[in-house]
């Protein structure tokens, strides 16, 4: 087995045990136990185990017994210390308070007294019950402005996943990965695509270094484990749904401020899955924002009632449409963009040089061609084939954000005004662009391929005239 298979395994066995881990803390996480499930004798399991994760076993499975106790202690300070160290396998109270203290510098008892404190001590900053009586006013106007909350049962979610271990940043290529992963093996689920994230711990007790979540995307059928990308099903069960359209940096104020509202209209929380549903890609849209769900479950207790009238269906959202007739799904679709490329490139290979089709966005897929003049340039043509509105465009692109911008602002100058002008350069990714078959007829491929070639061809060339002129 080579280097890069033989890791591809280790990562398979070592999630398969993290999420074990995570579901059983209470259960006998020993190495002996835990190396059984990996397949692997103890002493490999445990090298491994170290370096996939960032820390042996032992350090990880008493990590997250103690966040566990922590986090109960947070909200159910009432609990007795010794029953919860017995609970989560700790042989002695004693035993788990020096465990305890060495972790968050104080004891358990202190803990319960001071334990929001301590949090902001070691960089977890906690929502006290201070800022919650202060500040409740401006989160429900907060909420009213932003939000539209429903109670609701969701169905199992089928989904595959790439578990991280640190900071969020990784995000990105994460979901990259899975995309390009799913498109090979066939298994996107296309009629309702979303991109979600999971978070497995709580960041009010771990540190952001140590946190894990998981990148998903669902997934139209069963799969196995296959390297870093696993199956993961959200179950069936009670959700507070927050539905928001907001910036980046809004996302953390959001998470909290539904929390908020949880407690506020007296629900209970459920140990479950928390996670992040997207419906948009923040990059094309206008003012860079999230369209996304955030999941809170909750006990089924008397005083819940389902919003039924309101229940959220995730496929009727007003940034998807409903194409009738017209719906081809993705492999339909990134079908007809090999088939598109396959013929310009051959029959145009000898002036332009293809770039290969981009199929990490469910809403959108493109690729690029440049000739050498305009390559000295670092400039290319896009044809795009927006999914979800079904139409194709092409643009005239740069390499890069300061490429677009200088060209950007050379047409802005003009008074050339055929095709369109990006509105800022900041927000796309086009310099100018146009639309070049709006109801495009996929019955007939052929006709639609010279339609496509005759526009884009009348595009190219206008464009090459004004930038050598």
């Amino acid at each position: 087995m080579n280097a890069d298979k033989a890791r591809t395994e280790y990562i398979r066995r070592v999630n398969f045990v993290l999420d074990f881990i995570e579901k059983n803390l209470e259960a006998d996480l020993s190495l002996e136990s835990l190396s059984k499930k990996a397949y692997y004798s103890p002493y490999h399991f445990h090298r491994v185990f170290s370096t996939i994760v960032g820390e042996n076993l032992n350090q990880y499975v008493n990590r997250k017994r103690i966040e566990r106790i922590a986090s109960i202690l947070l909200i159910r300070s009432d609990t007795p210390i010794k029953e919860l160290a017995y609970i989560y396998g700790f042989n002695s109270e004693s035993s788990f308070s020096r465990a305890f203290k060495k972790y968050y510098g104080i004891s358990p008892t202190r803990f319960k007294l001071e334990g929001k404190n301590t949090l902001r001590k070691i960089g977890i900053e906690f929502f006290t019950t201070e800022k919650y009586i202060c500040s409740i006013d401006h989160i429900k106007k907060w909420i009213e402005m932003n939000a539209q909350i429903v109670i609701t049962e969701l169905q199992e979610i089928k989904l595959a996943g790439v578990m991280h271990i640190g900071e969020f940043d990784k995000a990105g290529n994460m979901f990259q990965r899975l995309m390009e992963w799913g498109a090979k093996k066939r298994v996107l689920a296309t009629s309702d695509f979303k991109a979600i994230t999971i978070y497995h711990d709580n960041p009010n007790v771990t540190q952001t270094s140590k946190l894990r979540f998981s990148t998903c995307i669902t997934i139209s059928e069963d799969i196995n484990a296959d390297g870093e990308i696993r199956p993961i099903n959200l179950k069936k069960g009670i959700y507070a749904v927050g539905h928001f359209e907001i910036k980046a940096d809004e996302i953390p104020t959001a998470w909290k401020n539904m929390c908020i509202w949880v407690i506020e209209n007296g629900y209970e929380f459920r140990d479950g899955d928390y996670f992040e549903m997207y419906h948009n890609d923040h990059k094309t849209h206008p003012d860079q924002k999230f369209i996304l769900d955030i999941c809170i479950p909750l006990e089924r207790t008397g005083n819940l009632k389902l919003e039924r009238k309101n229940r959220v269906d995730f496929s009727d959202y007003k940034e998807q449409n409903n194409r009738g007739e017209k719906h081809l799904d993705y492999h339909q679709l990134i079908g007809y963009m090999k088939e598109l490329r396959g013929f310009l490139h051959k029959e145009y290979d000898v002036n332009f040089k293809f770039g290969n089709i981009y199929q990490g966005n469910p809403d959108f897929s493109y690729f690029s061609f440049t000739t050498e003049e305009l390559k000295k340039q670092k400039l290319k043509f896009v044809i795009v084939l927006n999914h979800q509105d079904l139409f194709f465009s092409i643009c005239l692109s740069g390499q890069n954000k300061s490429i677009r911008k200088k060209y950007w602002e050379i047409f802005k100058g003009s008074d050339w005004d055929k095709y369109h002008l990006a509105e800022s350069i900041n927000d796309s990714l086009s310099i100018v662009d146009h639309t070049i078959v709006k109801e495009p007829d996929f019955s007939n491929r052929r006709c639609l391929t010279e339609q496509i070639e005759k526009e884009s061809f009348k595009f190219i060339n206008e464009i090459k005239g004004i930038l050598e002129s």
